[in-house]
């Protein structure tokens, strides 16, 4: 530490700045333009974000908005003010709204990954925080704050060992996550092709017009393979898949719904769970409890658990989760602040809508029925109330859906529950890494903790 130089950011960075101050109108069709709700610790995520007009982006990409490869991006202004770090690592085709700053390391004095860990210590973000925060209403950091913040800086050399470390870990939970997220598209498209599109049965009614074998048609339409490829199945396979084409009807029926597939029944999500089905009074209330808000839940996953005690338990902490519980987000529903809940004696927010499946073998049908982008977008559309703008919990589970034979549920619960079950333990595994990682960083930035020892923690 004796070796370790203190500079500020303007001294080690070649450019310090923000993205746009103007905010062009949105089209349905042009190039994405983020802000500080798309930044992740992980980069820059632009499946939420707004377009704008090709000539619009190419204009702010000019005025220096468009961030480059090495770029370590912070957010600079709202309630998440300096609360997310990350690097571009790899050429990101978006400009950015001025709640994000971009800050570009002096390749030559200061490496960028190391920059993006120091600025995300809790200890940097409370210097930050106390000193350099302005604005009542919506909290903000100006760029010249930035610009003489501090920084204490070993060598080169020693920052990018540093930065090796903390950044395996954080490779780790990043493929983790890309992995659930491939898992989780999976589920999601065979939820959408059996329950949704009626994809099996639709194929059924076609071959039967057409002369076709009707199960074979529907075990295309499963397996996504043609007619031809399906005797070159391994037999247990072909016998399979056949017992699942057997389980969808060939003929649709008409019901409040619209038409759905025959013997389905029109019914909704209440048929299928329970709603807030247990909470904690104040009397029940335990002295201890692993608490999750809102905040710590987004599109799929408890990002993080506080344990609380006594006096410091929130008046809102009353909610009993229950392993294989959908969690839903009454307030901004459209922040899609929700997760399938994979760990138990967890305590939630009042702010949650608890969905908890009748039978066990529901619990995926409950959560994707329950978080497709169509239940969601109902729910932040009749969300009101000003500032807050919320739903009543009924109205989580009060979207029509058909509810098919419980053979074909059971059968849906056998192939997606694996999937599931690697979801939600890879999810464990990440919070542990993040604990590591956590708990690692101030020791290394503080020198407390060699590299040398730290890479000896972090491999065992």
């Amino acid at each position: 530490m004796n070796e370790w130089l203190t500079l500020t950011l303007a001294d080690v960075c070649t450019v310090i700045t923000d993205g746009a101050h103007q905010s062009p109108k949105t089209v349905s069709r042009g190039k994405p333009m983020a802000s500080v709700k798309d930044l992740t610790r992980f980069g820059v995520d632009l499946k939420s974000a707004r377009h704008i007009a090709i000539e619009d982006f190419e204009a702010l990409a000019k005025q220096g908005c468009k961030p480059q490869v090495g770029d370590v991006l912070i957010a600079k202004d709202g309630n998440s003010a300096l609360d997310t770090v990350c690097t571009v690592a790899h050429a990101l085709d978006a400009v950015l709204l001025s709640s994000v700053a971009i800050l570009r390391p002096d390749p030559n004095c200061l490496d960028s990954v190391f920059l993006k860990f120091y600025l995300s210590s809790p200890e940097t973000i409370e210097y930050l925080k106390s000193n350099f925060i302005s604005g009542a209403a919506i909290p903000r950091v100006v760029l010249r704050d930035f610009k003489r913040a501090e920084i204490r800086l070993p060598s080169l050399d020693v920052q990018r060992r540093i930065a090796g470390i903390l950044q395996s870990i954080d490779s780790k939970i990043d493929l983790n996550r890309r992995i659930n997220q491939t898992l989780e598209t999976i589920a999601q498209a065979i939820f959408k092709s059996w329950f949704v599109d009626f994809d099996p049965v639709k194929a059924k009614i076609a071959a039967k017009q057409e002369g076709r074998d009707p199960l074979r048609a529907a075990m295309s339409a499963i397996s996504g393979k043609p007619d031809a490829e399906l005797d070159a199945l391994p037999p247990e396979q072909y016998e399979q898949l056949a017992a699942i084409a057997a389980l969808f009807p060939d003929e649709m029926q008409d019901s409040e719904l619209g038409e759905i597939p025959k013997g389905w029944e029109p019914g909704g999500l209440s048929s299928v769970c329970g709603l807030n089905t247990e909470s904690w009074s104040a009397k029940t209330l335990p002295a201890s409890v692993k608490y999750v808000d809102l905040a710590n839940t987004k599109n799929g996953e408890v990002i993080e658990v506080q344990t609380m005690e006594g006096a410091n338990i929130p008046s809102r902490a009353r909610r009993i989760l229950k392993v294989g519980d959908t969690i839903i987000g009454t307030v901004r529903p459209g922040n899609r602040s929700f997760a399938l809940v994979g760990e138990a004696g967890l305590t939630g927010s009042t702010g949650f809508a608890v969905l908890h499946p009748r039978k066990s073998y529901l619990r995926e049908y409950v959560y994707l029925a329950a978080t497709a982008d169509s239940n969601i977008e109902r729910l932040a559309h009749l969300a009101d109330g000003g500032a807050y703008p919320a739903v009543r919990p009924e109205l989580v589970v009060s979207d029509a859906l058909p509810i098919p034979s419980e053979d074909l549920l059971r059968e849906f619960h056998r192939i997606s529950s694996p999937m599931f079950d690697q979801l939600l333990g890879m999810r464990r595994a990440n919070r542990s890494l993040a604990a590591l990682r956590d708990a690692l960083l101030p020791k290394l930035l503080s020198g407390e903790l060699s590299v040398t020892e730290a890479m000896a923690e972090a491999e065992a």
